[in-house]
């Protein structure tokens, strides 16, 4: 099996892609890519590339059919920095390999996350977890909020520096900082897994500022494995898969008839079928 030399991720190595107001995200290394999984599938009978168009037939194909091991052999090194609160969403994908910044054995840096004006919406009736993007908290409140929360990251930061003045143990000042300030770890996760990953955290109903994170993501493996991607965005992202009973109600639908369903399930399936947003 030859070594795979990426040249569209060698020219992003360690290129930054800003996130949000203070935050990045970083390629820092990498294995493979499209070529590589192409390999390991056909490694069984010990032939490589048969050239681009079959080469991607076979991703497709691979991808299609949740042939997923091949996939694993193409790796990410990430160097990200994000708010504390979307680190603790971001650490619940445990197949990753991570190395986070410590407050213990360094003084955290005065850098939080406010919320743009845009990004201040009222709580979302129906999703219970989210925001709701269609309403925008009055042009008052949402002035008030952002006054609000800077005032409280100031304090906080004055009494964090208060304690490290006086001698206090890092790891006892920290505890005064607030989820807005900003971390940063470096982030290792293979492709099958890390398609997972934006799967979920592209979704409409990810938290607004994970989502950004995704989205720059996103744009390093569309340049890293770009027929990976594209198969990805295809049957997954912009795809749907249909149970039995999805599939019989479909069936209904086409025919004019009621689908069975209840109406918030006929609403999630209309959803799912790209028919409603």
């Amino acid at each position: 099996m030859a070594h795979v030399v990426n040249e569209a991720a060698e020219k992003i190595l360690d290129q930054t892609f800003p996130v949000l107001d203070h935050g990045f995200v970083r390629l820092v290394d990498y294995l493979g890519g499209d070529l590589r999984i192409v390999q390991a599938a056909r490694v069984s009978y010990g032939r490589g590339s048969k050239g681009e168009e079959k080469d991607r037939e076979l991703i497709d194909f691979l991808l299609r059919h949740d042939h997923t091991s091949p996939f694993e052999q193409v790796v990410f090194t990430f160097d990200v920095k994000m708010p504390i609160f979307v680190a603790r969403q971001w650490i619940r994908h445990r197949t990753a390999r991570i190395n986070e910044v410590s407050g213990r054995y360094r003084k955290m840096p005065d850098e939080f996350y406010v919320p743009e004006d845009e990004k201040i919406h009222l709580q979302n009736k129906d999703n219970r977890q989210g925001r709701d993007e269609k309403l925008l908290a009055p042009l008052e409140v949402r002035a008030t909020v952002r006054s609000r929360m800077e005032e409280h990251n100031k304090q906080a930061y004055e009494h964090y520096r208060f304690m490290l003045k006086n001698d206090i143990s890092r790891e006892v000042a920290r505890i005064a900082l607030p989820l807005s300030l900003y971390t940063e770890f470096y982030w290792q996760m293979d492709l099958h897994n890390l398609f997972h990953f934006l799967r979920l955290r592209l979704d409409d109903e990810a938290q607004l500022e994970i989502r950004e994170y995704a989205k720059a993501l996103a744009e390093i493996v569309k340049i890293v494995t770009p027929w990976a991607w594209d198969s990805f965005e295809n049957h997954i992202l912009k795809g749907a898969r249909i149970s039995a009973d999805e599939a019989a109600a479909i069936k209904k639908m086409i025919a004019g008839q009621e689908t069975g369903f209840s109406e918030e399930r006929t609403r999630e399936l209309r959803k799912k079928l790209r028919l409603e947003s």
